[in-house]
This record gives structure tokens, sequence and C-alpha cells, in this order.
């Protein structure tokens, strides 16, 4: 599948998600009814975005400028790479 690159269907596919995003938590909300349920569930939204942020934005321009993430996937295989490239240490 090639690179999505029209800025409207960019637009479209970031409205869609944020349609999902929001019926599967109204609907959540409309099952359980509970206050408590909802603040823990926009903590564990608002924490998760912060995760996805820390993934794909703070770690290529601060830590390691050089590598690009494809994915999720492509970022755990790069701690797993960078994990076992460390040298054991040696007194």
């Amino acid at each position: 599948m090639a690179d999505l690159k029209s800025p409207t269907l960019i637009y479209l596919k970031g409205f869609l998600f944020l349609v999902l995003g929001l019926f599967a938590a109204g609907l959540l909300l409309a099952m359980v009814g509970s206050l408590q349920v909802a603040v823990l569930l926009g903590i564990a939204i608002w924490a998760f975005c912060r995760a996805y942020y820390f993934v794909f934005y703070v770690i290529q321009h601060y830590v390691d400028p050089q590598y690009k993430f494809a994915g999720l996937g492509s970022f755990l295989a790069y701690l797993w790479q960078k994990r076992n490239r460390r040298v054991p240490y040696s007194e």
C-alpha cells in the first residue's frame, strides 16, 4: 500500500480516528455511567497520547535523530537492538 499523500485524506483519517475514539468512549461511559470511570478513562487516554508522542517525537528529535520509526513494532525492535548492542560492564 502506498503512503497517504493527500492532505484532505490525511485530515479525514485523523477526523475518523477522533470520531471512533469519541464513539467508543461514549459507549463505554453509557454502559458504566460512573464519574470515576470517566476520569480514569480520561487519564488513560491522556497517558497513551503522551506515550505515543514520546515514541514518535521525543526519541527521534532528542535521543536518536538518525533513527526514523515506522510504528510501535519498529520502536520495540529499536529498543531490543539497542539493548543487545550494549557492551557488558567489565572491571
